[in-house]
């Protein structure tokens, strides 16, 4: 990803075709080190294209990819209104649940069963 984030910079920048020493020295600037390998893979995949095109393409494969933890969540033909109203009462038995666990720990004292 740095390497491709690098050589963007250096097309926003108004250099159409960068090379390996051009992002180099970008990435240096900031204290990345390089590996030439990956480097030299990333130059030549982008080399000679235009990258609005490519960001365009990625976009559109990004586009037709599910996406994790999209559920699709049936009503069946009821309103959530009724859920709506179901909800206040709810949050009161949790309050309620709550006070009273409260008040038994006052029973006990600070006092617990393994202490």
């Amino acid at each position: 990803m740095r390497y491709v984030a690098a050589y963007l910079l250096a097309v926003l920048g108004g250099n159409e075709s960068p090379t390996s020493k051009d992002l180099k020295k970008i990435l240096d600037s900031v204290g990345i080190e390089t590996d030439d390998e990956r480097l030299n893979k990333v130059i030549s995949e982008l080399n000679g294209k235009n990258i609005e095109d490519v960001i365009a393409q990625g976009n559109g494969k990004l586009a037709s990819m599910p996406a994790g933890g999209a559920v699709a969540v049936s009503t069946g033909g009821v309103s959530a209104a009724p859920a709506a109203g179901a909800a206040p009462a709810a949050a009161e038995e949790k309050k309620e649940e709550k006070k009273e666990e409260s008040e038994e720990s006052d029973d006990d004292m600070g006092f617990g069963l393994f202490d």
